[in-house]
């Protein structure tokens, strides 16, 4: 199981529920799916034929087993961990912790090399509070994190994309045309968007934390 770039910034506030396996969104540029990995017996053999973020809700332990000769390897995941996994061939997990869920987003577009920018884009807006995870052909990956009744500048996200909310959400929205909404989510909700132009402020007394996973087409 190839994985890649790990950018852990800080512990999720939150403590998101385990919940089953579901697919959550399947379009034509991904297809996002909640696992619930269940210990303690090893899964089943198999193979992922795309490209994934994978963003896990639950701290755990997990030990992989291959079929291509690779030595074992056991990984620690981290509540609120996002990394970077190449499609790869056949292998088998095995839960050593507590059960836990990874949000899996799986890109079906093959990217571009053109970055995401503007003058409006939430790195150059508010750079406090984006951070980048990382950036590749098909995704860049933001890290957001919101004080308790902080408000965020206009900024605009230029391409569809997946958020993964790490903690609850009541946010006052704006977006572009000037139309204002109470935006409300729960911890381990997913949300397809489309681009927007957005002015936010956190209406909690509580501190907001997400990952954006913008798609690249």
């Amino acid at each position: 199981m190839k994985i890649y770039a790990l950018f852990l910034l800080g512990a999720v506030s939150t403590s998101i529920p385990s919940a089953p396996s579901m697919v959550l969104f399947d379009n034509s540029e991904v297809r996002v799916l909640r696992a619930f990995e269940k210990g303690p017996d090893l899964g089943k053999f198999h193979q992922h034929n795309l490209n994934r973020v994978m963003v896990y809700l639950q701290s755990s332990r997990q030990r992989f087993e291959y079929q291509d000769g690779r030595k074992p390897e056991t990984f620690d995941w981290t509540a609120g961990e996002v990394k970077w996994s190449l499609a790869d061939g056949m292998h088998a997990g095995q839960v050593l912790g507590k059960d836990f869920n990874i949000i899996e987003t799986e890109l079906k577009v093959p990217g571009t090399s053109r970055p995401l920018a503007g003058k409006l884009d939430p790195l150059k807006v508010d750079p406090a509070q984006f951070k980048l995870e990382f950036e590749n052909p098909q995704v860049r990956v933001l890290r957001i994190r919101i004080k308790p009744h902080a408000a965020v500048p206009a900024h605009a996200y230029s391409t569809d994309r997946v958020t993964v909310f790490l903690t609850d959400q009541q946010f006052r929205s704006k977006d572009g045309s000037g139309k204002t909404e109470t935006v409300e989510h729960k911890a381990g909700d997913v949300a397809w968007d489309m681009p927007a132009t957005l002015t936010e402020e956190n209406l909690s007394d509580k501190p907001f934390e997400a990952l954006t996973i913008e798609v690249k087409k």
